[in-house]
């Protein structure tokens, strides 16, 4: 299930997913520059079947943020990603132009 609403409970789906026996884990997008297609605060919450409710930008970021969320679920270890993009290289990775995200990646316990 792939779901991208604003008004989608992503901590409200994890915390069901949780109960319900899954592995799962937050990302949340903690600081932006220039263009970013989800502003800080954005959540995405992953398990290890591969369920995803929420989103954190676009493009190949969000596919990298989720492997990020595979190794954290596996380690337990918290993980805080940089990604940076040019204007040139925008469109190629899914950003509308160029600008830069941190988003922290937690496992829930």
């Amino acid at each position: 299930m792939t779901t991208g609403s604003d008004s989608e409970d992503v901590l409200g789906i994890a915390a069901e997913w949780r109960a319900a026996g899954e592995t799962v884990a937050l990302a949340t997008v903690v600081e932006t520059w220039g263009s970013s297609p989800r502003p800080a605060g954005s959540r995405m919450a992953v398990t290890a079947s591969g369920k995803l409710a929420g989103s954190v930008s676009g493009g190949c970021i969000e596919g990298a943020v989720a492997e990020a969320a595979k190794k954290t679920m596996a380690t337990g270890a918290p993980q805080l990603l940089d990604f940076g993009i040019s204007d040139e290289r925008a469109w190629e990775v899914g950003l509308a132009c160029g600008g830069k995200l941190k988003v922290f990646v937690e496992k829930l316990s």
